[in-house]
Order: structure tokens, then C-alpha cells, then sequence
């Protein structure tokens, strides 16, 4: 939910929120959104919808690496009157309005349906190119956490016929489920990428041992993805003082006070690599 909070805190232009859940979280999220109506200035509505899977192979297809993470390999026909969509795991934040990763499908070409940024930036650090055991996008791979789908694209590509069949020959191969079947995919369909830079899926990998996201020097953090639980354990502490920050701020109130929370959330923080980076962090949300 703090993602959502996040996106509709920056928005310039009406939105439309689309949750896949489990029947059961349902009616907890409707709630919790319907109590949000009024603490948001931009026009903005939600659908809570249940999770999608072929009844074939439904329960394999859930427990493919977290729960509810292969759904996105779905949206294509679960969203079949949807013509694109920006995909975002749960464990990200806006610190910028969506409008603007909205914008690069305005730079895709006629082939390209996806766009996603690498996996790592740096050779010595990166995980495909050192333990994959299995086909994969580039020289680094594909980070899907943060995905812009053109759906048109990727019905017309029949993007579904591909899943069970790389998903067969691989099962054993694979161990970021979903993500490393988007870049077995993606390795013999290059040409339908889009590779965005790295302050829109910018994540510890980034600055934990040294910084190799070298744009956000100039652009700043669009997208701040969390990845394995960051934003909520004590190891990336400059990660965990956004996502409390961004859990505590009411709604309603200035941004300047978003700002001024993380700032002092940031000035309690242990030293770390990461904290390094507060002024790229901060720069869009000062903006």
C-alpha cells in the first residue's frame, strides 16, 4: 500500500490502480483505498482484482518465486481490455510523478512491447553474468521489478504461448522465477526491449559496495525498489528510512514535510555506502 501512497502522493495526471490479490485481501485493500478518496488532490480510481493464473497449472504458477509475483507474466489476457500498463513489484516507491517513467513508452520503436531496466550495472558484481544457468537478456540481464508493458504488443506477439514451454525446459535452471523467465524470453526477442537507465529501478545493488548507477548523479531516483526486504530490515538502514518515511506521512500534509521526515530519518542512520547517495536520493523529491 505505501507504493501505491507513493504514486498517487507525486501523480500529475489521473490514475488508474489495478491490484492483483488474493481473494481473501480483497476487501481489506478496497477498504484501506476507500478511506484515501479524499486525501488525494488528483482525480484517481482502483480495482482490486483476484489473482489469474491457467487453472491447469494455477498453484505452480503462484508458487513460481513469491506469491502473486508470476501474475505479471499473466496481465496480457488477465487486463485484455488494457492497452499498457507500468508493472511495479510491491517493495517500490515513487519519489517522482509516475507521469514521468509514463513518458518512455512515448520511446519505444514499432518492434519494442517492454521496457525494464538491467539487473546490475557492473560486471564484477552482477548475478546473471556470473550465475545463470540459463539463456538471458544482455550482457547483465533484466530486472523486472519495475516493467512498463505495452499489453497491445504482447498479445499481438502472443506473449502466453511462450510461458509453459520456456518454463518446461528451464524449471530447474531458473532461480528468480518469473524474472528469469521474462529474460529467457527477452534473450531471443531482444529487439522488443526497451532498457531504461537505472535511477528507474534503483535498488541497494546500486550503492551497497560502491556506486555504479552512474545517471542518478545528473537525474536523480525516479523509482526506489526496495528488493529483498530493504525497506524493512536493518541492513540497508538509508532504505528503511524512505519507506518509514513515506509510511508515516499523512496524506494531505505539504511534500516539503515528506522531505523534512526523510531527512531526519536519514541524519539517524548509520553510515553505509548507500547513505552516500542521500543528495541523488533526495534531488527529484526537493524538485
Amino acid at each position: 500500500m505505501i507504493c501505491i501512497k507513493s504514486a498517487l502522493l507525486f501523480a500529475r495526471s489521473p490514475l488508474k490502480v489495478h491490484i492483483f490479490a488474493e481473494n481473501e485481501l480483497k476487501k481489506p485493500l478496497e477498504d484501506q483505498l476507500h478511506s484515501w478518496r479524499d486525501s488525494f488532490d488528483q482525480h484517481w480510481t482502483f480495482v482490486v482484482q483476484a489473482l489469474s493464473f491457467p487453472a491447469e497449472s494455477e498453484n505452480e504458477w503462484k508458487k513460481l518465486f513469491k506469491p502473486c509475483a508470476a501474475q505479471r507474466l499473466f496481465l496480457p489476457s488477465a487486463m485484455n481490455d488494457t492497452d499498457a500498463v507500468i508493472y511495479v513489484d510491491i517493495d517500490t516507491l515513487f519519489l517522482s510523478p509516475v507521469d514521468i517513467l509514463w513518458d518512455k513508452f512515448n520511446f519505444m520503436n514499432s518492434s519494442q512491447m517492454a521496457a525494464l531496466a538491467p539487473e546490475s550495472e557492473d560486471f564484477s558484481t552482477g548475478w546473471y553474468n556470473r550465475f545463470a544457468r540459463h539463456p538471458y537478456y544482455g550482457p547483465l540481464g533484466l530486472n523486472s521489478g519495475v516493467m512498463l508493458m505495452n499489453l497491445t504488443r504482447f498479445r499481438r506477439f502472443q506473449w502466453e504461448l511462450y510461458l509453459v514451454p520456456t518454463y518446461q525446459q528451464y524449471k530447474l535452471n531458473i532461480t528468480w522465477g518469473d524474472q528469469d523467465i521474462i529474460n529467457i524470453i527477452f534473450h531471443y526477442h531482444a529487439d522488443k526491449i526497451l532498457v531504461l537507465p537505472c535511477e528507474f529501478n534503483y535498488r541497494p545493488d546500486h550503492c551497497m559496495y560502491m556506486s555504479v548507477c552512474r545517471t542518478v548523479e545528473n537525474n536523480g531516483v525516479y523509482v526506489l525498489h526496495g528488493n529483498r526486504g530493504a525497506f524493512i530490515n536493518e541492513k540497508q538502514p538509508t532504505f528503511r528510512a524512505f519507506y518509514d518515511s513515506f509510511n508515516e506521512f499523512i496524506p494531505g500534509e505539504k511534500l516539503t514535510s515528506l522531505v523534512e521526515l526523510v531527512s531526519a530519518k536519514f541524519d539517524a542512520t548509520s553510515p553505509s555506502n548507500c547513505g552516500k547517495m542521500r543528495k541523488f536520493l533526495l534531488k527529484n523529491l526537493e524538485y
